[in-house]
Parts: C-alpha cells; structure tokens; sequence
C-alpha cells in the first residue's frame, strides 16, 4: 500500500486573506460542523500528527470513516462573491489531503468530486496515479448541496451517467482557493485624484472605501501600492516578465502574485530574488531593467518650456515620475525603464532622452522619400513598437511572407511614446497612411511596458480631429495589437493599409 505523505507539510501556501467559504451556501459551511475546508483539514492532520491517532472529525471527535472532497468550491464561477478564477493547487492538495486518510485506515473511504482535474508540475501525474492505487475514488461530478442527515449527504450531478446521485459521508471537505493578499489598487487612488466631476470623483472613492487597507505604503505618484491585474493579483507578464510586478525593483513571489503551492513558491522566491539581484547591479550602473536591460538613457526635460499639466506623472506605467517643491517633474532614474511614455505624453514636446526624442524620430520619418503625384506610388509610415510588432515582421521577412513595398518601418520603443506630432507631420509631409503597431493588451497577453499600448489607443482616438481638420479620410490612420508570433498577420495589416490607400486615394498633400 502506498504511503500518503507526512501529514502537517501543506502543498498549498495561502495567503492572509483566505476566501470565505460562507459565501458557498448550498455547501452548509457556516451552518453544518463537519463541513469544512482543505486549510481547516491541513490544521486537523497537524494536530493528529505528534501521536500518530486518526483524524477525527469536529461535532463528535469520532474517526473518519468516509471523506468527501469537493473541488472548486467557489472557484471557476462567476456567481457573485465566488473566485472566477482556478487557484491551481485544490486538485493536487486534496488528493493529499485523501492519502492522509488512507494512509490512516485503507478501508476509509475517500472520494474526490471533480469538474476538471488539475496536478500541474512534473510529478503530478505521478501523485494522481499514486492516490488511484490507495484506492482513492475521482468521480466527475458537480456537487450542488450539503445536507446533514445524522451524518452527511452530498448531493451531486455524475457528468459520466449525466444523472443526479447522492454519496453519504463523515466529513466533507471543500477546496477552497487563494484570494490575493493586497492593498487597494493604484489606478483606483489616482482616480479619485484626477476625477473631473463630482459624480466621478464619488464613484471612485466609493471603490476606494471599499478597497483593503494599504500594506506597502510606497511613495508613488500613482499610489501606495502594487498596480493590480484583472483578479487582484500584482504579478506582471507570466511569460514576459516572470517574478515581477509592475513597479520597478519590487518582486512579488508566493501566492502574492498568483495562487500556486509551496513547492511553486519556492522555486518564486529564488526567482524573485535572482530578478531582484539583477536590478541592484543594473541600478548601481545606471543601467535600465528589463525589457531594456543595458540602456544607460533616462529622460530629461526641458524645465523652461514645462507648463506642469502633470501628464508624464499621471501616465508613467511605473511611477518614475514625482513632482518637486516647485510642481515641475522629479525623474526617478532607478524606476524608469525607458520606454518613453512620457515623452509621448508631453503635450508641449519637452521631455526626451539622449538617444531618443520626438526629433530623433521625427528627424527619420521626414527623410523618407515621398513620391510625388506623378509616380503614382503611395508611402505608408508603420511605426512598430520594438518588444513584439518589430521582431513579428523581422520574423516575417525572414518566413519569405509579402509586404507591400510602399511601406517605410520605423521601430520606436513602446507604442506609449509615440508622440501626435509625429502623426500630423507624417501627413504633412505626405505620407498616405499610417499604421502603429503596439504589444496586446488583453487578458491573454501584456504591452511590454504595461500601459503603453493602452495609452497610445487612447491618444489615436484623438486623432479624427487632427484628420478632420486636414480634410482627410480617418481610414489613414490605423492603430493594432500584435503579439510577437502574428508573423503572418503583422504583414497583412500592412498591406490592407495598402489596398485602403489605393481604394481612397493617395493623400492630396501630395500635391
């Protein structure tokens, strides 16, 4: 027989705020004693563990003779005030937590109901296999109620028999997942800073009221503490960014960042350290972090032509920009990581790097050779940004797919800094279309800078008026999300820029 593992070591780690199981009501948590959660159960494992006795259950202190586990107990739903989220660890946990019982008692007995059935890591597979051969049961199955009947009665739909059943048991337990630990948002500090009427400013301290009470306490622009992805959770990009947060020198490891167990939070804190070891040397080198590791610029202004509108500090995806005794911008090279979004912010064009500015840029698209009327040939001005769109259609010519040869590729470094300037002189000069190029900001996928690309969409939105006042189409002017594998799609939009132009003509400042 398979020995289950020592009782008293936890797979999962969670975190100060574990989620409240009273808001799964159908389960009787807060109503029936020996309905409890997976955390509740690790407690009782530990106490048995000293004296070697079984694990008893809480109304009588009689053993355990049946156990039902009931996985993504409110988890994986959008019902109000469950986890619409899976915290990863419940599955390989709860098979655990039956090993316990059959390592106890063989003929006890163990039953693990289970939507889909997750042991992410290498040995997971192993772990399930090993719990199959305890005899431990996996019945697929959705648990809809808890009812106390002497003992207790979970009542079930079999998703294999697509029948309502019923199982009897001692003690039921339920998977339960990782609510973030975190302070209130950032974003929703400066909204109630920045808010432009009333109703607004209500509405935003409202969530703020509601909002966890500050635990960092950091001295930011842009708020006390770590900016928040969809769930709550402060991690940034998984693929991009591993071990990061979204606030320069400051890793986040453990279920802080994202639900996971102790052997993943392990391996997070080594991380988390190597990253954080990485960005002291770049530091004590003047040297940027990721994703621009190596680049010694960091930007400067131009204090006379400064009017204070604090559009850098407000727009800086990193909280690298104060403001001094004077209301003038307060660069913070250690936090800066160059993408220049705040260059592409300034309205009044003052803010630049050394290897990098609004003229550098503007310099480049306006030594572009422009056909004249006569030649009947278009010029399409692709500003891609550097960390996804550029490499997608180096990616691209190399693949041998097609791009229109009246296309000029100019990369910049994130799609935040590109300035409106640079738009109206593109089509001053008499380019006949314009297509930017940013990383996705989605659920799926991250701007290598954030908000970059959120912030250059909502500047283009702006655009119409530019156009409107130039007496041209709005269809000059294209803005895109693309990932770095869009090897074939980076190239199309390029040339449906093409046909665009060719449908409604070129650009009468040709002329």
């Amino acid at each position: 027989m398979p020995r289950g593992p020592p009782r008293g070591i936890p797979i999962a780690v969670g975190t100060k705020n574990p989620y409240n199981s009273a808001k799964i009501q159908p389960y009787g948590y807060d109503r029936i004693a020996n309905v409890i959660t997976s955390v509740e159960l690790e407690r009782m494992a530990d106490l048995s563990s000293p004296t070697g006795g079984p694990i008893k259950r809480p109304s009588d202190g009689k053993e355990v003779q049946s156990v039902a586990f009931i996985q993504c107990a409110g988890q994986r739903s959008e019902k109000q005030g469950h986890l619409p989220y899976c915290s990863g660890f419940c599955c390989t946990e709860s098979i655990k937590q039956a090993m316990y019982f059959k390592a106890q008692n063989a003929d006890c007995d163990a039953t693990i109901l289970f939507d889909d059935l997750r042991t992410p890591g290498a040995a997971g597979e192993d772990f399930y296999r090993a719990a199959q051969q305890a005899m431990v049961t996996f019945s697929k199955g959705q648990a809809t109620e808890v009812v106390a009947n002497g003992g207790l009665k979970v009542k079930f739909k079999d998703l294999i028999l697509d029948g309502d059943t019923e199982l009897d048991c001692d003690l039921v337990v339920l998977a339960t997942g990782q609510v973030p630990n975190v302070g209130p948002d950032p974003y929703a500090q400066l909204a109630v800073e920045e808010a432009e009427d009333e109703d607004e400013k209500a509405k935003a301290q409202a969530i703020l009221e509601n909002a966890p009470p500050s635990i960092l306490n950091l001295d930011y622009r842009q708020g006390t503490d770590l900016p928040q992805l969809k769930h709550g959770f402060v991690d940034s990009h998984f693929i991009c960014f591993p071990y990061e947060t979204r606030r320069t020198g400051i890793y986040a490891a453990g279920p802080v960042r994202r639900p996971m167990d102790m052997k993943q939070a392990m391996e997070d804190a080594a991380g988390a350290t190597m990253k954080a070891i990485q960005a002291v040397e770049n530091a004590g080198q003047g040297r940027a972090v990721h994703p621009r590791v190596g680049d010694l610029s960091y930007p400067s202004f131009r204090k006379e032509g400064c009017t204070q509108c604090k559009r850098c500090t407000v727009e800086c995806p990193f909280g690298a920009i104060n403001e001094d005794e004077q209301k003038y911008p307060l660069f913070n090279e250690s936090r800066c990581r160059r993408c220049g979004t705040c260059m592409g912010a300034c309205p009044v064009r003052v803010i630049s790097f050394e290897n990098y500015s609004i003229d550098t840029v503007g310099q480049q698209l306006k030594n572009v050779e422009i056909p004249d009327e006569f030649e009947e040939k278009p010029r399409i001005l692709v500003l891609a940004c550097e960390n996804d769109a550029y490499p997608a259609l180096d990616m691209a010519a190399q693949a041998s797919e097609e791009l229109t040869p009246w296309a000029r590729v100019i990369p910049v470094r994130c799609l935040g800094s590109v300035s409106l300037s640079w738009v109206t002189d593109a089509l001053n000069s008499g380019y006949d279309g314009i297509v930017l190029m940013g990383c996705r900001r989605d659920d799926d996928y991250q701007c290598h800078f954030v908000r970059g690309s959120a912030m250059a969409a909502e500047r283009m939105s702006k655009v119409g008026d530019t156009l409107q006042s130039l007496n041209l189409e709005p269809e000059r002017v294209a803005v895109y999300e693309i990932a770095i594998t869009d090897t074939q799609r980076a190239p199309q939009l390029i040339n449906d820029m093409a046909a665009t132009v060719d449908k409604i003509g070129m650009s009468p400042f040709k002329f």
